[in-house]
C-alpha cells in the first residue's frame, strides 16, 4: 500500500472532480502504465478502482477523474466529499487495460467518465510519437471531463468531440480504418457494445479490440439463483446461498479474498477455477475466457454445475 495526500481536488466538469494524489512522503511515486488503474482506499472502509489519468512518465503524481454517481453505492460520494490536505491509502498500479505493443496505430475512444485511462493513453502515445485518433462523447459539453486539457495539448489536433446530437458514429468510423488499428474503448456499456458489436460485424480480429467497463454500468443479465457448493483446496466444503454472493459466503468463511467493485467489472477477485461450470455474469472477461471456463469472479458469478473447485484456500 501507498500512503498519499491529497494536493489538489479541482472541478473538471458536471459531477466530476480531479483528484491530484502525492506520495505523502514527498518522493516518487510507483511507476505506471496508460491504462492502469489504483485501488483506493476510503473512509468508512470502502475500497474502489479509480483510472490513473496523467501522462505515465510522471513519477511525482496521480490524477483520478471520478464522476459523481446518482445511483452511488458511496464510494463517488466518499470521493467528493474529500479535501486537500487528506492522506489515503492506494495499492500499487495495477493495468488490465494496457496498449497493445503491437499495435501499428491506435484508435482511442472514450465515453463520459470512461475518458481518465483514455487520456493517460494518448498522452502515452503522443510521448512516444506514436499513431493515434481520439474520440470523446458525452451528452453534453459541460459533461466532459479534462476537455480543457486536451484542447490544449500538443495532440490536440488528433481529437474529435462528440456532443449530444453530435453522436459518434461507431460503425462508420470503425469501417474507415485499416488492418493494422487496434481500439481501446471505455465508457458506459451501450457504446462499448457498440464498438465490440462493430468491430465484430467488420471482422476484426479479436485482440484488436480492447475494452474496459467502469462500476456503475449495468450489471450483466441474471438468471434463476440456486444454492450451490465451492469446495477450496484443502476439501472444505461452502454452500453459497441462492440470496448471497459466492464472495460474501467465502468471505464469511474466512476465505481471504479481496473485492472491490462487487459488479464483476474491475477484476478484483478474479479466481482460478479447477473443476465445476460457473456460470459468468461478469463484464470483465471476454467471451472466449469465459467459454474457457478456468475462471470466474465470484463477487456476481454463480455456478452451473452443483458444486466449484476453486484454486483458493483459508
Amino acid at each position: 500500500m501507498i500512503t498519499v495526500r491529497i494536493e489538489a481536488k479541482t472541478a473538471v466538469a458536471q459531477d466530476v472532480c480531479a483528484l491530484t494524489l502525492v506520495a505523502a512522503d514527498g518522493g516518487a511515486l510507483p511507476a505506471f502504465t496508460a491504462g492502469a488503474h489504483v485501488d483506493v482506499h476510503l473512509p468508512g472502509g470502502l475500497v474502489r478502482q479509480y483510472s490513473l489519468s496523467n501522462d505515465p512518465a510522471e513519477t511525482h503524481r496521480y490524477v483520478l477523474g471520478v464522476l459523481r454517481e446518482a445511483q452511488s453505492r458511496g464510494g463517488s460520494r466518499a470521493v467528493h466529499e474529500l479535501a486537500p490536505g487528506q492522506t489515503l491509502q492506494v495499492s500499487m498500479p495495477k493495468n488490465h487495460f494496457p496498449l497493445a505493443a503491437q499495435a501499428r496505430r491506435s484508435l482511442l475512444i472514450a465515453g463520459g467518465i470512461g475518458i481518465t485511462p483514455i487520456l493517460a493513453m494518448a498522452r502515452q502515445l503522443a510521448s512516444e510519437g506514436a499513431a493515434f485518433e481520439f474520440h470523446y462523447a458525452a451528452s453534453s459539453a459541460e459533461r466532459m471531463a479534462f476537455r480543457a486539457d486536451i484542447e490544449a495539448s500538443d495532440w490536440a489536433e488528433a481529437a474529435q468531440f462528440h456532443v449530444g446530437h453530435e453522436r459518434l458514429d461507431v460503425k462508420q468510423l470503425l469501417a474507415a480504418q485499416t488492418g493494422d488499428v487496434h481500439v481501446y474503448v471505455c465508457g458506459p456499456k451501450r457504446l462499448i457494445d457498440a464498438v465490440t458489436d462493430a468491430a465484430q460485424g467488420l471482422g476484426w480480429a479479436t485482440e484488436r479490440v480492447h475494452r474496459e467497463f467502469f462500476a456503475g454500468v449495468d450489471a450483466a443479465p441474471t438468471g434463476q439463483d440456486r444454492a450451490f457448493e465451492i469446495e477450496l483446496r484443502s476439501g472444505q466444503i461452502i454452500t453459497v446461498p441462492a440470496d448471497r454472493s459466492a464472495a460474501h459466503a467465502l468471505i464469511a468463511a474466512g476465505v481471504p479474498l479481496l473485492t472491490s467493485c462487487e459488479q464483476g467489472v474491475c477484476g478484483t477477485c478474479l479466481t482460478r477455477v479447477i473443476a465445476g461450470q460457473p456460470e459468468h455474469r461478469d463484464l470483465y472477461l471476454t467471451p472466449e475466457e469465459q467459454a474457457a471456463n478456468d475462471q470466474f469472479l465470484p463477487c456476481c458469478s454463480r455456478a452451473l454445475s452443483d458444486r466449484l473447485l476453486l484454486d483458493l484456500d483459508r
